[in-house]
């Protein structure tokens, strides 16, 4: 989501290396980069794991987000259910690569041996996992994919963006009649994602057929609520006439939305994003059109369990660098009381996706 300033330094190489020597149990890459012995062929061996007692999972989010809360439980579950050594979630204050480096290294220093990281920059976050793979460390991208075409963790689990605000603004033209004008709110310009979101807002706009119109998109509105309630506020005061739709992509956006078009009595349809407590109140109430909901705590149930297969050495990825969706849900006000059910399919589905296709475990 937000710039990054300075690439790893090898400051955290050397402090790697000290938690390597001082806390942690490390396989040794042979020089293929693959972690232990493995059989070759997907799907075989067993995905269950014998013994995590040794792996230590640390979730480090890019930053303070509420999208981010579900992984807390899902690690306390993982770690009780796996039998893991430690599972930690942990954060910076600030977005900030170097300072979510600086935090990385620290945890490696206390003996932490597998990282589900958001990187707070798509562009640079693939160095940070070279490192950490460097040293023996499995590595997942979770909730966000690098940048460009190379994933370097060892595979990414992560909402297809594009797909996800394709759906939501198709969901938007619907509840407009299929014409009119829509606005779509967003978050940083910079941020990779925020510009796949743009292309499955476009995608959904073009199939219309000229019908339905992008009047106008809001980027860097996803910082705080009072940023985008702002933004909102203003939107609705300058143009709220000639909108017939919004469509929220980023999280604050969707919340500041949902709020200013029921107090203000506009006829504007909103579709949100992700299940705020606000948000599915006014999907119940009808003044929220949809909103479509992504899996962060599946997100980390099966990135830790993964990890867990990954660092005890049971297990490798057949296909390093693997990028999976992990899914994306429209809620209306018909589903809005059971949506939860998608989600734990979709999660039961990821499991098996992994053990069929992606995973070679011994």
């Amino acid at each position: 989501m937000f710039q990054h300033k300075a690439r790893v330094s090898a400051a955290i190489v050397l402090v790697l290396l000290a938690g390597a020597s001082t806390g942690c149990t490390i396989k040794t890459s042979d020089s293929s980069g693959k972690q232990g012995a493995a059989v070759t062929k997907a799907g075989s061996g067993s995905s269950e794991l014998a013994d995590g007692s040794k792996v230590k999972v640390a979730l480090v989010p890019g930053g303070a987000h509420p999208y981010f809360q579900p992984w807390k439980k899902a690690g306390a579950r993982a770690k009780a259910n796996l039998g893991l050594g430690d599972v930690t979630y942990d954060e910076t204050s600030e977005w900030d690569q170097q300072k979510q480096n600086n935090l990385v290294s620290t945890l490696a220093a206390r003996g932490f041996n597998a990282f589900g990281l958001f990187g707070v920059s798509p562009t640079d976050i693939n160095t940070t996992f070279a490192d950490l793979k460097s040293q023996g460390f499995a590595t997942a991208s979770l909730g966000s994919c690098p940048a460009g075409k190379k994933n370097e963790a060892d595979f990414c689990l992560s909402t297809d963006v594009e797909l996800a605000a394709y759906k939501a603004a198709k969901a938007t033209i619907e509840a407009m009649g299929g014409k009119g004008s829509l606005v779509h709110l967003t978050g940083a310009d910079v941020d990779a994602n925020t510009q796949r979101r743009m292309k499955g807002v476009e995608k959904a706009v073009a199939e219309s057929g000229g019908k339905v119109k992008l009047l106008q998109t809001i980027t860097d509105i996803d910082t705080d609520l009072q940023t985008a309630q702002k933004a909102v506020s203003d939107l609705l005061a300058a143009k709220g006439s000639k909108i017939q739709g919004i469509v929220s992509t980023a999280y604050n956006p969707a919340v500041a939305a949902a709020d200013a078009v029921r107090e203000s009595g506009s006829k504007a349809k909103v579709v949100a994003i992700d299940d705020d407590a606000k948000i599915l109140s006014s999907v119940r109430d009808g003044s929220v059109s949809a909103t479509v909901v992504q899996n962060p705590r599946g997100q980390a149930q099966i990135g830790i369990w993964a990890l867990a297969l990954l660092r005890s050495g049971q297990c490798t990825m057949a296909k390093p660098g693997a990028i999976v969706d992990s899914g994306s849900f429209v809620v209306t006000k018909n589903n809005v009381a059971g949506y939860d059910a998608l989600r734990q399919d979709k999660t039961t589905d990821l499991k098996k996706q992994f053990t069929d296709r992606l995973l070679s475990c011994s």
